[in-house]
């Protein structure tokens, strides 16, 4: 047998962590089918109920899945590079086809026992009657176990590019974000427009990418989605296009598998103010931000430690805040630019919610990136003693590590208000509505900011806390949007609404009036909430702080 399979399967069962997560799955899924279980001995003949339970199941499987998979195969390469162990496997008798096969073999099994602590619930979901053990059941562990093979040959890419664990984490729950989410996005902005039989079968491919419109289909939800999760013709798409993509992954990996992986060759670059005269004064004149001069001293008004963050920090340097901002305007002129062509199919309600769901996107993505190694990092790097060691308050220090995230993010947010002001300019009687929305995105993004840094604040690695939070956040944000697709069946109205008020996203797509969300009722309930728990938040975030400062 190969002994790296041995030794990655056994490295991640010994783990308390897959432990926890295992037995808080399993008792997950069963409390999942109880909840809707019939109170009688006796169930439909329709499978109304059956179904109801069994949509439960698979969508909890789906977040199961997504939530927990990338995260093991997204360290793997990179721990082992950064131990010294990697060069160890490279030069044992084992290829690095063996190396690589055992694991994401370790890994896959990891990903089978999630799915095998699923099976209680669904052999009582199969028990009521009315669900088809091939074409549904069956056909939904086929797809989970594809999407599963997708996210651990993708983690195990990223890791091989990366230099350290926490980027691993970050990248690769991106691009699980992106394929989850944004590959839907083509095929929404060529729906109902005038677009080529060939620019409709590319979108339709790349709609693919995303596991949720098969799920849907198998789930019976094909009419609930909107239209970018519908027209689905059949599953083979998906299988197609994830094992392809697989395939892909895998043999990028293994094409690295070999000494290079250890090259990181740098230009040493050279400083504007070393340069000669005529070339300062050329880039002066064609830069907006010269990455290479020379910085300024910090300003006695400034904030140390936030000016520490940006300088450090690859996305708080003014050159890619800079890039960042300009990339988020064009996108958001350019989606509502398109959507608007075809604004007798859509509706500018429509373009008000896909605005609303990239911004909320974007900070799904860019805060657990930003906040959850505020405190970890410095921890893990050994900074956090050299913080100690000087004049700074715990409050000064807390302050500036949460405002150079909240910069960041408050620029990302500003620089896709053009999309608005289009919309506006389309129907200026949205002016109200365009404000109720920003301050919803506003309180999104103080809840996803304040709960990335409590919860990175807890642990000391910087990749589990990165790993944690991208799984809180995406947990957080993901469940009202899954208890939304089941509204009506299995989920009645009020618990819908319910459910919305977790978040200020259902919020703000109710006041758009964005499809499906104009019935539910969540101001100003939703921003009573978020401040709450924001609150609350932050104050875990100042013990944790102040404890830490005061540890020997």
């Amino acid at each position: 047998m190969n002994p790296v399979v041995q030794r990655e399967f056994y490295g991640i069962l010994r783990s308390p962590k897959a432990f926890a997560i295992l037995m808080a799955l399993s008792a997950i899924f069963a409390m999942a089918v109880l909840l809707r279980w019939p109170s009688s001995g006796t169930v439909d003949l329709s499978g109304t109920q059956s179904m109801e339970v069994f949509r439960i199941l698979g969508y909890g499987l789906l977040a199961g899945v997504v939530f927990l998979v990338p995260a093991f195969p997204a360290t793997s390469i990179v721990n082992e590079k950064s131990s010294g162990t990697l060069a160890l496997l490279l030069n044992s008798p084992l290829s690095p086809w063996a190396i690589y096969f055992g694991k994401i073999s370790g890994v896959l099994l990891f990903s089978v026992l999630v799915l095998l602590s699923s099976l209680p619930a669904a052999a009582a979901c199969y028990a009521m009657g009315g669900i088809d053990l091939v074409s549904q059941l069956g056909l939904l562990y086929v797809v989970l176990v594809l999407l599963s093979l997708q996210y651990a040959t993708l983690g195990m890419f990223v890791s091989s590019l990366v230099q350290s664990a926490d980027a691993g984490v970050r990248v690769t729950y991106a691009a699980v974000l992106g394929l989850f989410v944004f590959s839907l996005i083509p095929a929404l902005l060529t729906r109902g427009s005038q677009a080529t039989a060939s620019i409709s079968a590319v979108t339709s491919w790349v709609r693919n990418l995303s596991p949720l419109p098969a799920v849907m289909e198998i789930m019976g939800h094909g009419s609930v989605g909107s239209s970018g999760l519908r027209d689905v013709p059949n599953l083979t798409g998906f299988a197609v296009v994830t094992i392809a993509s697989s395939v892909v992954f895998a043999l990028l990996t293994l094409s690295r598998m070999n000494y290079r992986i250890f090259d990181r060759s740098r230009s040493q670059g050279i400083i504007t103010n070393d340069r000669t005269l005529a070339s300062r004064t050329f880039r002066r004149l064609f830069y907006l931000v010269d990455p290479q001069r020379r910085k300024a001293g910090i300003p006695w008004y400034m904030n140390p430690i936030m000016v520490k963050e940006f300088r450090s920090r690859r996305f708080g340097r003014s050159q890619w805040l800079i890039r960042l901002v300009c990339v988020c305007a064009v996108i958001s002129m350019v989606l509502t630019f398109l959507a608007a062509t075809s604004v007798t199919a859509w509706g500018v309600d429509s373009i008000g919610g896909l605005l609303v769901l990239m911004q909320v996107m974007l900070v799904v993505l860019l805060a657990p990136s930003l906040a959850s190694g505020l405190i970890s990092s410095e921890r893990d790097g050994g900074g956090w003693e050299l913080l100690r060691a000087t004049p700074l308050s715990p409050l000064k220090i807390l302050s500036g590590k949460m405002l150079s995230a909240a910069w960041t993010l408050a620029l990302v947010l500003l620089a896709t208000l053009p999309g608005y002001l289009m919309m506006i300019y389309i129907r200026p009687t949205m002016w109200l509505q365009v404000q109720l929305v920003l301050i919803s995105l506003l309180w999104t993004t103080v809840l996803a900011l304040t709960t990335s840094a409590a919860v990175g604040s807890l642990f000391r690695l910087t990749a589990v806390s990165t790993a944690v939070t991208y799984v809180v956040i995406v947990g957080l944000f993901l469940t009202p949007i899954l208890f939304w697709l089941g509204r009506d069946a299995p989920f009645g109205h009020n618990l819908v609404e319910k459910a919305l008020l977790i978040t200020p996203v259902g919020a703000a797509l109710s006041v758009i009036n964005a499809p499906g969300f104009a019935s539910y009722d969540l101001l100003p309930a939703a921003w009573y909430v978020a401040g709450i728990v924001s609150f609350f938040m932050l104050v875990i975030l100042g013990i944790q702080t102040w404890r830490l400062t005061r540890s020997v």
